[in-house]
């Protein structure tokens, strides 16, 4: 058994203990509380002077996807040859070895959602990794979190350009609208053919990858930036009664009673960004406050290698100049995160029974000069400044 002692604890529940103790055992965390009596026999780790979290989520981002460094020999963001892939899997894309990995672990984050790109209707599976590890399916949380759509520019550039489906945004709605149509009518099949009334019309990986979504086991998570886009996202959710995650929602400050109502989840971002392309030309720090204030569940993003993954926690800090409030800020790199990633049941909070993926800091998450001076992944140290 492992004992954090002496900390400022934020458990993320609302408890904050100062000093606090977290106890670690097995990889889980067995108490988070005052400081009391140690247990006899365990490893202490007198964190005195530090303050004590639960590790950062990045609920979006593309490390060991697109890796550090490399261009063509170490990106597969994005499969450019059909708009329509839901079948490619983010398991078979990432590298562990990706310094990305590395870079995440010094900046806190212990979990992440990375994914295919934005060039495609339908980019692939998303999946949930924690952020230390050498084989890829020892690291996965769970996948699919989620499977990838995108609207807006990015799929009309990308195929317009060779004289394809999607040119325009109508062309977007109508191939995404499509892809789920016949997925419904795969759906059926399947099940006429095990209720024995009719032959089973036999296996196909595209339509299985949107079985899933049908089903409401896993999120549509729609890349749209412009509120057109959003609302077209929402729609096309309606119709197919979808769990929907609008990622990057750059205008949902327009439209955030909308999402509210329908049940939408976001994950803004990235902040620390310019005007790059015209869809961002609405761009605004005051967004999660105002999801915030419509009662939109929201995680913020670094969309890794667009921002360093290491500044997850310094793009939660810019959302309190436009009136985010501190605590909600934080839930948002880590408790909300993994609601919107359906691991709040595990991580995002020092609870017992929860991961034991804990962030030692020597200062506040949102002050630039705070250092990370260790970062647990399910009790095991993964991270200690070189001296």
């Amino acid at each position: 058994m492992l004992a954090l002692t002496g900390g400022t604890v934020i458990t993320m529940t609302g408890q904050i203990y100062e000093p606090g103790m977290v106890l670690v055992e097995e990889g889980k965390i067995v108490a988070a509380g005052p400081l009391d009596r140690i247990p006899a026999g365990v490893e202490v780790d007198d964190v005195t002077g530090y303050l004590v979290m639960p590790g950062f989520i990045d609920a979006h981002c593309h490390v060991g996807v697109a890796e550090e460094i490399y261009r063509e020999e170490g990106d597969d963001t994005n499969e450019y040859t059909d708009p329509v892939t839901p079948h490619l899997r983010a398991i078979d894309a990432v590298n562990p070895a990706d310094l990305g990995f590395e870079d995440a672990r010094s900046g806190g984050v212990t979990t992440v959602a990375t994914g295919p790109g934005s060039a495609n209707i339908l980019g692939g599976e998303m999946a949930a990794l924690k952020t230390a590890g050498q084989v890829v399916d020892r690291m996965v949380v769970r996948a699919p979190v989620g499977l990838k759509a995108a609207l807006g520019e990015n799929p009309k550039r990308t195929y317009a350009r060779e004289k394809k489906m999607p040119a325009t945004r109508m062309a977007s709605a109508a191939l995404l609208r499509e892809a789920l149509a016949k997925a419904r009518d795969y759906q059926r099949k399947l099940e006429a053919a095990a209720a024995g009334r009719g032959e089973h019309p036999g296996r196909d990986l595209k339509m299985e990858a949107l079985l899933p979504v049908l089903r409401r086991e896993i999120p549509l998570r729609v890349h749209a930036h412009r509120a057109d886009d959003i609302m077209t996202a929402l729609r096309i959710a309606r119709e197919f009664d979808l769990l929907l995650v609008v990622e990057h929602c750059t205008e949902g400050y327009l439209v955030a009673r909308e999402l509210a109502a329908y049940g939408a989840m976001a994950v803004v971002g990235p902040v620390i960004t310019n005007r790059a392309k015209v869809e961002l030309k609405g761009i605004s720090l005051e967004t999660p406050r105002i999801l915030a204030e419509a009662g939109v569940t929201f995680a913020i993003m670094t969309d890794h290698p667009v921002v360093p993954i290491q500044y997850l926690a310094l793009s939660a800090a810019l959302t309190l100049r436009g009136g985010l409030s501190e605590e909600r800020a934080l839930r948002a790199i880590t408790l909300d995160a993994a609601r919107i990633l359906g691991l709040e049941s595990r991580l995002g909070s020092l609870e017992p029974g929860k991961d034991a993926d804990i962030v030692v800091l020597s200062g506040h998450p949102f002050d630039p000069r705070t250092r990370v001076v260790k970062t647990y992944i399910e009790g095991r140290l993964v991270y200690l400044p070189r001296p």
